[in-house]
């Protein structure tokens, strides 16, 4: 990076590096590695990959590729995302699921909300080797939602989601108005996934918040029940629904980078027995 100009009318400093510029919230971001793991990371319903980029970073310092995308309809204003449809998600996760195959041996999907839903949903359908579900959204807490198809016409739009941190003053920069349509279109997405649970047979850990105002209890109930693999559950004792930026994001971090290394030395992370021959990176 170029050095600031000196004046040269000002005595001589030296010379320092300008800060880089922070990214805006709703930008993706990609740490690149040249490792054999890639790992793509989801963020949830109405969010931008801010809310889960401290979690990508983390799980880069331990060596992996990471990309986090942005998701159809997100990042831009809420309107955009009552005209998506919850196959677009779909299609974008998947796209990015396949490039992270054509250059590393092991795939890890992780997600945030709806994003953790959507990487259950991409582990039943495509070669995964494992998913990091967090508070995975498969069950609203609002009894509402499931009023969304039918009144999405009279009522465009509710207040927004977002913000379910325990900590003070934190923001995930979600939209301030939940669109109705859209929450319709999760509604069938969640419906669907809950449907493919038993074709994901990659080891899956969900990190559970005991305390999240968004997605229900029935959520990870769903997971410990129908997935065809193993499942890990760790509870969070202090944390809202984003824990990725509440008082346990370092719990979160530290889980998933051990799930992953646990991968790469070709272990089971949630049984720690040897993993099968010809079982990375496919359909188990």
């Amino acid at each position: 990076m170029t050095p600031p100009v000196e004046d040269q009318h000002l005595p001589t400093l030296p010379a320092t590096r300008r800060p880089a510029a922070e990214p805006a919230p709703g930008a993706p971001f990609r740490f690149p590695a040249d490792g054999p793991a890639g790992v793509l990371v989801l963020h949830g319903f109405t969010g931008v990959p801010f809310s889960v980029r401290p979690w990508g970073r983390a799980l880069h310092e331990a060596g992996a590729d990471v990309v986090g995308p942005v998701l159809p309809g997100h990042g831009t204003r809420w309107e955009d995302l009552a005209a998506v449809r919850w196959e677009q998600w779909r299609d974008h996760a998947a796209q990015q699921v396949q490039e992270l195959r054509a250059r590393h041996d092991v795939v890890v999907v992780c997600g945030l909300s709806m994003g953790g839903a959507l990487a259950l949903h991409l582990a039943a359908i495509l070669p995964v080797d494992g998913v990091v579900a967090l508070n995975p959204a498969l069950s609203l807490v609002s009894r509402t939602a499931r009023l969304a198809p039918a009144l999405h016409r009279a009522v465009p739009s509710v207040p927004g989601v977002g913000d379910d941190i325990s900590l003070p003053g934190v923001t995930e920069h979600a939209y301030p108005r939940t669109p109705v349509a859209g929450v319709a279109e999760l509604g069938r997405f969640m419906a669907r996934t809950r449907r493919m649970l038993p074709a994901v047979t990659a080891p899956v850990l969900v990190l559970r918040s005991q305390h999240d105002h968004v997605v229900s209890d029935a959520s990870h109930f769903h997971v410990l029940r129908r997935v065809g693999g193993d499942v890990e559950l760790v509870r969070l004792s202090q944390s809202f629904h984003v824990a990725t930026l509440d008082r346990e994001a370092d719990v979160v971090s530290a889980r998933s980078v051990r799930f992953l290394d646990d991968l790469l030395a070709g272990r089971n992370p949630v049984t720690a027995r040897p993993l099968r021959p010809g079982l990375r990176g496919g359909r188990r």
